[in-house]
């Protein structure tokens, strides 16, 4: 399953690695799917402002609405708001039900262009996870920390120009059998290897319990994995 990567585009390629002191739960994983695509959204200008200030905003604009009178600049800018808001909240609910239903080894996050030639490509890459019961697995919220800690460390998107307004499409990989209905199989698909990309990895090492899983490379077929697109293109929108 892993993708066969040639020639200098690929090879230029940026990589953040993280390791987890110990076993990880799929709920985990789910998370650091999500908190991903909120940071990327927000980092790359797709958002104007972090998804959970973003929400308490538009909220709060929906319940002052019916009592002030605001001019109509404003009004689209809350209706675009919470159009972008109800479909991210609509994929990261897809997620979640992805994520329990199979293992899922990599995620891609695409920006612009088409998912064969996005402007940029930020992967996910969680075959090194050795995946735990809750009971048995490190703390969800000590996990995304740590992720983020080690993308603030490594500064991986201070250099990148500002990008325009543009559609963000989701794709993961799961058991072709896993029975999702939202989510589209696209069984030819190869991962681009052009473009602005940054791969973040993820593994497991330290104290494991027995009963954890081996890292996902070494516990599933990978033949029967495939690609699934999200049927929904994430607009991004600026105030």
């Amino acid at each position: 399953m892993r993708s066969r990567r040639s020639g200098p585009a690929a090879a230029a390629c940026p990589s953040v690695s993280v390791v987890f002191p110990g076993a990880v739960s799929r709920e985990s994983c789910c998370r650091f799917a999500c908190e991903l695509l909120k940071h990327v959204l927000h980092q790359r200008h797709q958002l104007p402002l972090p998804y959970e200030q973003l929400t308490y905003f538009c909220r709060r604009a929906a319940q002052d609405g019916d009592v002030i009178k605001k001019p109509p600049s404003m009004d689209l800018a809350s209706k675009k708001c919470q159009q972008a808001l109800m479909e991210l909240e609509g994929v990261l609910q897809h997620l979640e039900v992805m994520f329990s239903l199979t293992l899922v080894p990599r995620v891609l996050i695409l920006l612009g262009g088409n998912v064969m030639s996005p402007k940029e490509l930020y992967e996910l890459n969680l075959e090194g996870i050795c995946e735990g019961s809750a009971e048995e697995s490190l703390k969800t919220a000590s996990c995304v920390r740590k992720l983020f800690h080690s993308l603030f460390v490594a500064d991986v998107f201070s250099e990148l120009k500002a990008l325009p307004v543009m559609g963000t499409v989701v794709m993961l990989q799961g058991h072709r059998d896993c029975g999702v209905d939202w989510f589209r199989p696209k069984l030819n698909y190869k991962v681009p290897t052009r473009g602005k990309k940054l791969t973040v990895n993820l593994s497991c090492d330290g104290d494991i319990n027995i009963s954890a899983s081996p890292p996902q490379h070494m516990t599933s077929a990978w033949e029967d994995y495939v690609w699934f697109q999200a049927p929904v293109t994430l607009k991004g929108f600026h105030e």
